[in-house]
């Protein structure tokens, strides 16, 4: 059989002669790359340097090869692409990685649990019987958990610095266009000023620890970092736990609003969470989130219809293959989970909300599930935010009727991370 001739670039929309397609995908983004999948297939470019792919084994592919032939995202507003500096901080990030990922394992995370649940309780303590923009109760909740498992008692200060630092990238994130670095725009200075304060900071806290000489181990993620053999530098450290505290805020504040949106439309499935919650431990709080498999399914569930990483970008570092296709250096390719996940030939009912699909430990058919990502860069704190997403979900159901005026009229936002745009609600204190 002859072998299948490799093209030179995906097919693609051809766009306005000045603007290419970025105003028509501001417009609708998910209403525009469903056209084009429909009418190019899973992979398609964007523009001369832009291809998306929507293949669960091609995006599991680009995932795997991160590090090797495509690295992570790079800077928005960098339009130097400097390819070479990219995959030198690509390696050390993974050595970082490699020294970091048994503090959040399955067993340094279930060393948080009642600590989540308390942070938990305290923050809807001041949120709870009045009407509330749920995404940012939701990431005070995850400002205060992250922080608190990366610092302990040192966190003072953290959640602070993450919310300014999320509110100087939200301009990136709502638009596709991109300016040099060093244009001093309002949205530069404000980032800028934003991402020092929070290092500076996350380096005075590794400096002062480690100064302290303090002999009786810390259970945070900063004291076991310290404890490293052989020692991390200083900046390392904290470059790693900036990393970790973005992470550890964004995803799970998206992934939480979107389970609240799904908490009051079905009041049901409330129940039923309210009812497993209150089994295992007389309605106190649950001591493991491996005793609560409806709300880890629920959780499952809601970040395979509105997974917060929506799209995932990787650089082609050379010119390299893809399928049958060619990219170049520099070239981005974004991969699309949200399409993956609702995709008839994976999923049966891709549209349909279906917790009991994650029933009796079932798995996802093959790649086609990706809300942490894959390959050697797979999300860093997954298992961590599982347990959270996990334990908040039985939490908020067991303690609170969750109502909402707007429930029914919100549609997920598909800038930044993906959730219901502006959803309200009020989380009525359950008596008894």
């Amino acid at each position: 059989m002859a072998q299948r001739e490799t093209l030179s670039r995906p097919p693609g929309p051809r766009g306005h002669w000045l603007t290419g397609n970025t105003r028509e995908y501001e417009a609708d983004r998910i209403g525009f790359l469903r056209r084009c999948h429909r009418e190019y297939g899973d992979v398609f470019s964007f523009d001369e340097q832009t291809v998306f792919v929507i293949d669960p084994n091609l995006t599991h592919e680009v995932l795997v090869r991160t590090g090797d032939d495509f690295v992570t995202e790079l800077a928005p507003f960098d339009m130097r692409r400097d390819l070479d500096q990219a995959a030198a901080q690509a390696t050390a990030w993974m050595c970082a990685r490699r020294t970091a990922w048994p503090g959040l394992g399955r067993s340094a995370a279930a060393a948080s649990d009642g600590r989540t649940v308390e942070i938990l309780d305290a923050v809807m303590a001041d949120n709870a019987d009045r009407p509330v923009d749920v995404l940012p109760v939701m990431r005070a909740f995850t400002a205060r958990a992250i922080a608190e498992y990366c610092f302990g008692a040192d966190c003072a200060g953290v959640p602070g610095l993450l919310h300014e630092i999320i509110r100087a990238t939200q301009p990136f994130t709502d638009s596709s266009y991109e300016f040099p670095a060093w244009l001093p725009i309002p949205r530069h200075r404000q980032f800028f000023r934003a991402y020092r304060r929070l290092i500076d900071a996350l380096t005075a806290l590794v400096r002062q620890r480690r100064a302290s000489g303090a002999r009786t181990p810390r259970n945070d993620l900063l004291g076991f970092l310290l404890d490293a053999d052989p020692a991390m530098p200083d900046e390392t450290v904290a470059s790693t736990l900036h990393s970790i505290l973005m992470g550890g805020h964004g995803v799970p504040a998206a992934a939480l609003t979107s389970i609240v949106w799904e908490l009051a439309r079905r009041p049901r499935l409330a129940g039923d969470l309210r009812d497993e919650a209150d089994r295992p431990t007389g309605g106190g709080a649950p001591s493991s989130a491996a005793s609560l498999p409806l709300a880890e399914a629920v959780v499952r569930e809601t970040l395979r219809l509105t997974p917060p990483a929506w799209l995932m970008t990787r650089t082609a570092g050379a010119a390299t293959t893809l399928g049958d296709w060619s990219l170049g250096p520099g070239d981005d390719v974004l991969l699309n989970p949200y399409l993956i996940h609702r995709d008839p030939r994976w999923w049966q009912r891709p549209d349909e909300f279906d917790p009991a699909r994650w029933s009796d430990g079932q798995q996802a058919p093959g790649p086609a599930y990706l809300p942490f990502g894959a390959g050697p860069r797979v999300c860093l704190g997954s298992a961590l935010a599982m347990r959270q997403l996990t334990l908040a979900t039985s939490r908020l159901a067991q303690r609170f009727t969750v109502t909402s005026p707007n429930a029914a009229t919100v549609v997920p936002e598909f800038v930044g991370r993906l959730a219901p745009a502006g959803l309200r609600a009020s989380f009525l204190a359950r008596s008894g």
